[in-house]
């Protein structure tokens, strides 16, 4: 009898729920968004394919969805979060409150929005010729693993009305929340596009970097865009998992390592490319581009609701006035490597890069003076 019985354990209802939808799966280090296969996705009424980062943690994924020329999505209504970001085309997105009033926007290349949780929504694109292609970073696998029921996740209809959020954060304008420096946000629904809104300086993170945290659809989703002048790179630094790090203008390297090892790990990345540093991996990020870099970071997890004490210590700091550790000295408890503790072949690799591309290297002055 007992030889009969089938023990279930080890279960990922998640990755059961993907084969099931049967989505294409791409998984690497860094992936090429636009070569990306795709197949029709039933569920969304659009070709679609899950994107699996090595090294993204337990708690979000990507999903692609390539809406066709004059084409749309189906109505959709989820209890996990999205942040969606335009990779290519124009079109709009139509959001249906509990009420039954709607609210839409316009989006077109390098927009950024988030849906306000559970709310129904669709797509389109209002290109008769060309396809608009969407990426979305969500938490569905923390929420699938969580509860294992896909008709709780996709047939529920409870409503989640303080997450509309006001008319105006579908509009493309917001409200500008300072903190301090790296942690200023500006709360929205709607970014028309990542490559023209202002940015705060972030000086703790070196060479004249620049950046803005964003609170979307009052979620827990994390998103923030990052710049690099020309000439320059990030100081190295490691947090947890699940930060999925995305190039919107220019063009560039990354570096990544693990505490002690001897080799880098080199991903060289451009508009499309997506990576995510895995949890406590050093990572060093070098704009090689002629144009300052920009690059958008998206996972689970933000400044208003950190969701975990790993999140907390990284982007706020555990305690009341303290730094998050992504932008302290690993000499003072944090995890972030000043520009003088740097493994030297760093700065060689980057001049020979910036010879490569025929731009002037602006890095001497952040070095302190030899004796």
């Amino acid at each position: 009898m007992n030889d009969l019985v089938t023990h279930r354990y080890g279960i990922d209802p998640y990755l059961d729920w993907v084969e099931k939808e049967g989505l294409p799966v791409a998984e690497d280090y860094g992936i090429d968004l636009f070569k990306v296969e795709m197949r029709h996705w039933d569920r969304v009424g659009v070709k679609g394919a899950a994107v699996h980062l090595k090294g993204r943690g337990d708690f979000c994924n990507m999903f692609l969805m390539e809406l066709p020329p004059g084409g749309s999505t189906t109505p959709q209504r989820h209890l996990y979060e999205d942040v969606y970001y335009v990779l290519e085309g124009s079109g709009s997105t139509q959001i249906e409150l509990a009420d039954g009033s709607k609210r839409s926007f316009e989006w077109g290349p390098k927009s950024l929005f988030a849906i306000p949780l559970n709310a129904k929504h669709r797509h389109f694109n209002s290109s008769g010729r060309e396809r608009a292609l969407l990426v979305t970073t969500t938490d569905l696998p923390m929420v699938m693993n969580t509860f294992h029921n896909e008709k709780f996740i996709f047939d529920n209809t409870f409503d989640f009305d303080e997450r509309t959020g006001k008319g105006k954060h579908f509009t493309g304008e917001g409200d500008l929340i300072t903190v301090k420096p790296g942690n200023h946000m500006w709360e929205t629904n709607f970014v028309p596009d990542l490559a023209a809104i202002e940015l705060k300086t972030w000086g703790d993170r070196g060479a004249g970097g620049t950046n803005i945290m964003f609170v979307l659809a009052d979620g827990t989703m994390h998103a923030h865009i990052s710049e690099m002048p020309v000439g320059t790179y990030k100081k190295g630094h490691r947090h947890g998992p699940g930060f999925h790090v995305m190039c919107v203008v220019g063009h560039g390297y990354s570096l990544l390592w693990f505490d002690k090892e001897k080799d880098f790990l080199r991903i060289d990345w451009k508009h499309g490319v997506v990576f995510p540093p895995a949890d406590q991996q050093f990572h060093q990020h070098f704009n090689a581009s002629a144009v300052p870099a920009r690059y958008l970071a998206t996972g689970v997890g933000g400044l208003r609701y950190p969701l975990t004490t790993q999140n907390r210590r990284s982007l706020i700091g555990l305690k009341p006035g303290e730094n998050g550790a992504v932008s302290t000295s690993i000499k003072e408890g944090g995890d972030q490597v000043e520009y003088e503790d740097q493994d030297a072949r760093i700065q060689q690799i980057w001049l020979e890069e910036t010879r490569k591309h025929g731009v002037d290297q602006k890095m001497d002055k952040f070095f302190p003076a030899k004796a």
